[in-house]
């Protein structure tokens, strides 16, 4: 069970682009996530009639590693820490580390 997953509120807390709060929008792989607005560059594409691709410079977002994000906790504002925890019913959940408040879903 990761830490971080799609659809979360990060806030960038290393890099760059350091501050920045977005959605992750994808897990790229075990280690990285991609966040909407976040890490943006500059790609140039060769045009592909084939397959449709008109060619150009386009903007995309790339991955970030999740040791540079951080969670959202919108009770204090601020990054915050997550951490897990078995309920009474036996589901687990996590939950953030500064006020003990279980995330949803």
């Amino acid at each position: 069970m990761e830490k971080i997953r799609k659809g979360d509120d990060v806030v960038v807390i290393a890099g760059k682009d350091k501050g920045k709060r977005g959605t992750v929008l994808r897990r790229a792989d075990a280690e990285h996530v991609v966040v909407e607005g976040v890490n943006r560059v500059k790609k140039h594409v060769k045009p592909n009639p084939v397959k449709g691709v008109t060619g150009g410079i386009i903007e995309k977002e790339m991955p970030l590693h999740v040791s540079n994000v951080s969670l959202y906790n919108p009770a204090t504002k601020k990054a915050d820490r997550v951490g897990f925890r078995i309920l009474g019913d036996g589901t687990k959940v996590r939950f953030f580390k500064s006020n003990g408040e279980v995330l949803g879903a």
